[in-house]
């Protein structure tokens, strides 16, 4: 019963903040597009630089001004800045957005190469951050409930004991099912593929 309850809670959860966000139900597909928008804007910024420093024509740095504001502008449609978190939400945001990207495209060169196992990882882990955005500012992340590591939990890790290693596989296991959570609901919600 209780499983239901919160299920029945994040389902109207989710349908109450698409029905005030979107006047159509289908227009969470454009943010989908828009937040891959951002991703390329973020490596287009990083490029500018690289470029910059390789070739030290000035230019390029110049140009990451021009990309980043146009991904400032973007990022407010999808992106709150609001509260008093409001600001790390924000920055939060696009480096989720940004690793998510270049695991994507380290995912796509172990393919070119051959290495699909390691590809699939890749691809694997881009999209749980992919979900951790979604799910970070479609307020699915109760950011008052994450509480900062203990010091033990490190010692946890570097020490090895069977009752501290459960202690670490538990909270990691619970850490990624919350994840996978969110990648389920993102697969559900975010349709790219509805026109």
């Amino acid at each position: 019963m209780k499983k239901n309850s919160k299920k029945m809670t994040l389902e109207e959860m989710v349908k109450k903040i698409d029905d005030s966000k979107k006047v159509n139900p289908l227009d969470l597909s454009s943010d989908q597009d828009l937040s891959i928008a951002l991703m390329n804007l973020v490596s287009l910024e990083e490029h500018f630089f690289f470029s910059g420093a390789k070739t030290k024509k000035p230019g390029f740095y110049d140009l990451i001004n021009v990309v980043r504001e146009m991904r400032k502008e973007l990022m407010e449609r999808i992106v709150t800045k609001n509260g008093a978190e409001g600001g790390e939400v924000w920055c939060i945001s696009k480096h989720l957005l940004a690793a998510s990207m270049r695991l994507y495209e380290v995912g796509t060169k172990a393919m070119g190469a051959g290495k699909k196992q390691d590809a699939y990882k890749m691809f694997e882990k881009a999209y749980e951050l992919y979900s951790l955005f979604w799910g970070l500012n479609m307020n699915m992340i109760d950011l008052a409930g994450v509480k900062q590591m203990e010091p033990k939990f490190y010692e946890s890790v570097m020490v090895e004991t069977p009752e501290k290693s459960k202690n670490v596989k538990e909270q990691m296991t619970e850490s990624k099912s919350t994840v996978r959570k969110l990648g389920d609901w993102v697969k559900r919600a975010v349709n790219c593929c509805i026109e």
